[in-house]
């Protein structure tokens, strides 16, 4: 049955047109076809504007993604030159064109770790996913097929497709879709705010949670697990920054087992924690790692999958006998998308985009920061120029509010309301501006979200 909202909206709208027709991604539906979806209609910069004219400071990166902003030209130009030149290549086939090569070489030029190949996808899911099959594809050619169990975190996000969907660890994203697959085991998110036993340091956190991935290899026997899998800081999962020495922790057991570890930078990748790369934050040493979100800076769809030589030797062989290396999507290495990423990576070092969020960074910890002793407010973390503010119903406690009182949700109305876009990630504030922002704007920015925060205090004491 459709929604009384229906009758409310200009029949020819956008808005009513889309709630006739289009299935919306990661969206609570019913909220949606009650109150209507949020009309964008162009951006510049950190800002976006909606069909009513009003003016959205971007607090978000689109999805973690819009790194240079929006409507920047050199993108543009670079897109529009590619499509005249050449609008479309496979590299299917032995095929190749001088964007996809480039790319690849940029790529491994500025990962920080040896990689070897890279292989071109469209989006953060895909990269994930094909980590499992070439996860997979590599343990059987090198005859150790019983190696097909990968270990990601509860409260991870690597996407949503059907392996990808299933190394994430939030449950809304497997409940109804008969996920997890075989093979995809979960172990503690490093969520020392919430997952800490009471007295426990954050270094007695971190030894437990080593302790505990050993105890679940060692349990499902460490001859059957291929990979480990993990984002540098947590985001759809809460933006959880791991405390001080977990990964460290966490690789010396995956050295000890010889398990390999998937890097998975689709959020942190290309400037978001301070350094190019969040393993360079974190003390990372991949095996392989999936790019994604700002590799373009979201102005074209693409991610990138990057392994070592020594996983790629074999795939040559297996070619001799099955004849072809039985992976690759119709977009695989797309020439526009390239170009664009390329020309994308090649501002991010003509404007000098790392060294530029490294001082704003810190610009923008001290705003994030300067909220801890807000009532409201249990706990605040962050790195670069991402973070979250965690509202709480009892700071002492930790007591969390009903998820009924729908205060994230509320708090985030309130920053629209205010102009500006965040997101809501239950009753954590989920902050993630395009790289690009200055010091003035992010002033803008924990303004209008003082504002949002002053009238959820006001709400939840109605509760």
């Amino acid at each position: 049955m459709k929604h009384s909202l229906h009758n409310e909206l200009e029949p020819d709208s956008i808005a009513a047109r889309d709630l006739a027709h289009v299935l919306h991604p990661t969206t609570n539906l019913a909220d949606l076809h009650r109150d209507g979806p949020v009309v964008h209609e162009r951006a510049k910069g950190v800002y976006l504007w909606d069909n009513h004219g009003k003016q959205y400071i971007e607090g978000m990166a689109g999805l973690w993604c819009t790194a240079l902003g929006y409507g920047e030209e050199e993108l543009a130009k670079t897109a529009a030159e590619q499509l005249r030149k050449l609008s479309y290549s496979q590299l299917f086939a032995a095929k190749t064109h001088e964007p996809s090569v480039l790319l690849a070489e940029k790529l491994k030029e500025m990962v920080p770790f040896d990689a070897g190949r890279v292989y071109f996808g469209l989006s953060g899911s895909d990269a994930n996913d094909t980590q499992v099959k070439l996860m997979w594809y590599y343990h059987n050619l090198i005859g150790r097929p019983e190696r097909k169990k990968i270990i990601s975190r509860r409260g991870g996000f690597h996407g949503v497709t059907v392996a990808a969907g299933s190394l994430t660890g939030l449950p809304p994203f497997h409940k109804h879709f008969d996920l997890p697959i075989a093979n995809v085991l979960h172990t503690d998110s490093p969520f020392y705010y919430r997952e800490a036993r009471e007295g426990e340091t954050e270094d007695e956190f971190t030894t437990r949670l080593a302790n505990n991935l050993d105890d679940l290899i060692n349990a499902e026997g460490p001859e059957t697990i291929a990979a480990f899998i993990a984002e540098p800081v947590m985001g759809a999962g809460g933006v959880v920054v791991p405390p001080e020495g977990y990964f460290a922790k966490i690789q010396e057991v995956l050295r000890r087992h010889r398990v390999f570890f998937i890097d998975d930078e689709v959020v942190c990748g290309f400037g978001r924690t301070g350094n190019p790369f969040g393993a360079e934050t974190f003390g990372i040493e991949a095996t392989t790692m999936s790019v994604a979100k700002a590799l373009s800076s979201a102005y074209l769809p693409i991610s990138a999958t990057l392994i070592p030589d020594f996983m790629y030797e074999p795939f040559i062989e297996a070619s001799r006998e099955v004849g072809v290396f039985g992976h690759g999507f119709t977009y695989t290495g797309h020439p526009v998308c390239a170009a664009v990423a390329l020309r994308n990576l090649e501002l991010m070092e003509e404007r000098e985009i790392f060294q530029h969020v490294a001082r704003v960074g810190e610009t923008f910890q001290a705003r994030l920061r300067s909220f801890e002793d807000h009532p409201l407010v249990g706990n605040v973390r962050g790195v670069g120029l991402i973070g979250a503010i965690e509202m709480v119903a009892d700071k002492e406690t930790k007591a969390q509010f009903p998820a009924s009182a729908g205060v994230g949700a509320y708090c985030l109305n309130r920053a629209l309301e205010h102009g500006l876009i965040l997101r809501n990630l239950g009753d954590a504030m989920a902050f993630c501006p395009p790289l690009i922002i200055d010091d003035n704007q992010i002033d803008e920015l924990f303004g209008k979200f003082e504002q949002a925060l002053a009238e959820t205090l006001d709400y939840v004491s109605r509760l």
